[in-house]
């Protein structure tokens, strides 16, 4: 059996640079090797991709990294660490797999796999393999989103109320997978990432549109219960002509909007809301709410400019050097497909709430 632990690895956990290969070469592979490349962590040792033509673009300004045709190709022609799988999704569980199988740590982009029992695979087996998976949402990494967290975790938000994130634009409808699949797990990852105890909600409720006849939806909602009677809103849509990329977060004490395409004030936090004061009624025992607004200061905290990607590359190395779960484990990969795939359900029953599969999955030496 092929271990992380082996000599080669052990070397490594000294400080040295881990050595990484990239697997597709389309949409995404290039800005995983150029950060890759860029980074101190790691030695880009090999693009993938069935067109050599097309891995053999990126490879050139790279510095000539070695191209490979196939995963079996890699394997036989050089020794990696872990490899970053960038290819359809419906192919990400064979990838991966085949990678774990071989002794390598792997970074998935996302959603994780194409349902959850395949993303289950693979957690299991990096687990019996003392393997680092990891969920590339790369939105958890953004300055935003840690701040976020941030405050969150510090109580300067109170308890969260609501959650309503707004994903849309005149964007590429996919060969494979809805709307939800594609834009909704950047959306998911993010409230995984910021709210304590991550994504676990009981139920969801879907409804999507397909007005141009493509087989699945370009244009969805999904809704879910956060805990304390809170709720959660997602909009995702491919056929908007204006682009919008903002979640707003309600709490108690204050409200956070984030709006990731303002480099200026990506976050604004408004000390602005409703306050409820409660008084029971001696005579009927009910209780009544007098209700009050506030409307108090806003401001945006300094958020430092730095490159998620680069961050994810970071914390995946930290992430095997150290043998702990990274910040966006497999788990919590598979806690996004959960969502996702009783989404799917809910469609098919005309928006019914659908039960989400137990997210509490707790695995020995998973990391």
């Amino acid at each position: 059996m092929v271990s992380a632990t082996d000599s080669l690895q052990q070397n490594r956990k000294g400080g040295s640079r881990l050595k990484v290969a990239v697997i597709g070469a389309g949409y995404w592979g290039p800005n995983l090797a150029r950060n890759f490349k860029a980074s101190p962590d790691w030695e880009l040792s090999g693009i993938v991709d069935m067109d050599v033509s097309r891995a053999l673009k990126i490879a050139g300004p790279l510095g000539d990294v070695p191209v490979f045709s196939s995963l079996d190709e890699l394997l036989a022609g050089t020794d990696v660490d872990a490899v970053a799988i960038a290819t359809p999704a419906r192919t990400h569980h064979m990838v991966a797999l085949q990678a774990l199988d071989a002794g390598k740590h792997v970074l998935v982009e996302k959603p994780l796999a194409a349902s959850r029992e395949l993303g289950l695979a693979m957690v299991d087996l990096a687990a019996a393999r003392g393997l680092t998976l990891m969920a590339d949402h790369t939105y958890c990494y953004t300055p935003a989103a840690i701040k976020i967290r941030q405050l969150v975790e510090d109580g300067e938000l109170g308890d969260i109320l609501f959650i309503d994130s707004v994903r849309i634009n005149l964007g590429l409808v996919q060969p494979d997978v809805d709307v939800f699949w594609d834009l909704a797990p950047h959306d998911l990852s993010v409230i995984d990432f910021i709210m304590p105890g991550g994504l676990q909600p009981e139920s969801v409720a879907a409804h999507g549109a397909d007005p141009l006849g493509t087989g699945k939806s370009c244009v969805g909602h999904l809704t879910f219960a956060l805990p304390n009677n809170a709720m959660a809103h997602i909009n995702v849509n491919w056929l908007s002509p204006t682009k919008i990329r903002q979640m707003v977060i309600g709490g108690t004490k204050r409200t956070l909007v984030w709006d990731d395409l303002n480099p200026q004030q990506r976050i604004s936090v408004y000390d602005r809301g409703v306050n409820f004061e409660k008084a029971s009624t001696t005579a009927a025992q009910r209780t009544a709410q007098a209700i009050s607004y506030r409307l108090g200061d806003t401001w945006s905290p300094a958020l430092p400019e730095k490159e998620a990607l680069g961050l994810m590359v970071a914390e995946f190395a930290a992430s095997i050097r150290e043998g702990r779960p990274s910040r966006t484990s497999g788990i919590a990969g598979l806690r996004v497909l959960n969502v996702l795939e009783a989404a799917s359900r809910s469609l098919e029953n005309d928006g019914e709430k659908s039960f989400v599969a137990n997210s509490d999955v707790q695995l020995e030496g998973t990391r």
